[in-house]
């Protein structure tokens, strides 16, 4: 699927958007980027958290006053996590299919995501793409605590099981979006990810985020997908750019300097036929979207990726192995700054794909 992919500066957008109704939301985003459509989550809705929404089949998942934990002293404890390792080689023994286990998303928790296949169903064309996304393992891992308010990181066998969760999450996902016969991409979105090789991180290693990374980006690549990685601030890129992921989604608005310092690395990701997903549409700073215009964001869009190519990168091979997004999801942003953003997304990238 990667050697035939090339978005060539197409829009999406990343998960959230401040809206309380599904189907509004799944229209707007056919509005905006329907070459790539995503389902979205809305943070309204607490169930769709980004830690809450992928814990359900988690064992000792539990939920007080709105806090999510996850229970090692229950007494049935023990036997959850049997009986999760249990579906998790029924699936991957082939002895039970994905559609019919825990790793599935259900209408409860993920009803965006049920709206877009709705939408797909609807539609007389073919998309060039289709996005969903899952919380990454390392943001899932240190963002999920036990009852102790210990990340769950921490926990050899627990990180274990959160990681497989989300991997077959993710390829659940792959497999749902088969039938239209197009790329299936799952982000992991990893704003935690900004944390590592700090002080709050230091006893965790390279390796073992690696590892968790590769298993679930392994699990989208066993059925066919591609698999992003969404980080909305800095971050080691050399984690990411030395992994077997497919896109890399970066805000090129706010980091594209401390991006730019792994230029071999780079190198090396966009001669292997890899894509850049640049959110170079700001979403953090409510003062920077309403300055910002399509023509700050073009200017600013060349002088960038003129630095891409001075790396010794041919500029026809970065416009096919790029893709256009904004910094991060809306889903904290007014409707009205939202609509802004989806429309400067849009726009640029039409802007883009007219001077390629």
């Amino acid at each position: 699927m990667m050697n035939r992919f090339r978005p060539n500066c197409l829009p999406t957008l990343i998960g959230s958007l401040p809206l309380d109704d599904h189907i509004k939301a799944c229209e707007l985003v056919f509005e905006c980027v329907p070459d790539i459509p995503i389902w979205v989550q809305l943070p309204v809705f607490k169930q769709e958290g980004m830690l809450r929404q992928f814990l359900p089949g988690m064992p000792g998942f539990t939920l007080q006053q709105e806090k999510v934990s996850i229970d090692t002293s229950s007494e049935n404890f023990d036997a959850e996590m049997v009986s999760f390792f249990e579906d998790y080689m029924a699936v991957t023994e082939g002895k039970k299919t994905l559609a019919e286990s825990r790793f599935r998303l259900t209408p409860e928790t993920a009803k965006g995501f049920f709206a877009l296949l709705d939408r797909l169903n609807r539609t007389g064309t073919r998309p060039a793409a289709v996005k969903g996304q899952i919380t990454g393992p390392f943001t899932f891992c240190t963002g999920i605590c036990d009852r102790n308010d210990r990340a769950i990181f921490y926990d050899d066998q627990l990180r274990d099981a959160a990681v497989k969760l989300l991997a077959l999450k993710a390829r659940w996902q792959v497999q749902q979006f088969r039938p239209w016969g197009c790329p299936a991409i799952v982000f992991l979105d990893e704003p935690a990810l900004a944390g590592f090789g700090s002080s709050e991180f230091i006893s965790i290693s390279r390796e073992d985020i690696a590892a968790c990374l590769g298993e679930v980006i392994e699990a989208v690549h066993a059925d066919g997908g591609l698999a992003g990685v969404h980080v909305c601030a800095n971050t080691d890129w050399s984690l990411l750019l030395d992994s077997e992921v497919d896109i890399i989604n970066f805000d090129a608005y706010a980091y594209f300097d401390r991006f730019i310092l792994y230029p071999e690395q780079i190198r090396r990701f966009i001669r292997s036929g890899r894509i850049l997903a640049w959110g170079i549409v700001p979403t953090l700073n409510p003062e920077d979207i309403e300055n910002e215009s399509v023509d700050s964001l073009m200017n600013a869009w060349q002088e960038k990726t003129d630095q891409i190519e001075a790396l010794g990168i041919d500029r026809k091979a970065i416009l096919a192995q790029s893709m256009i997004t904004p910094s991060c999801g809306a889903g904290s942003l007014s409707l009205s700054l939202t609509r802004k953003v989806l429309w400067l997304t849009r726009a640029l990238a039409d802007r883009i794909r007219l001077q390629r």
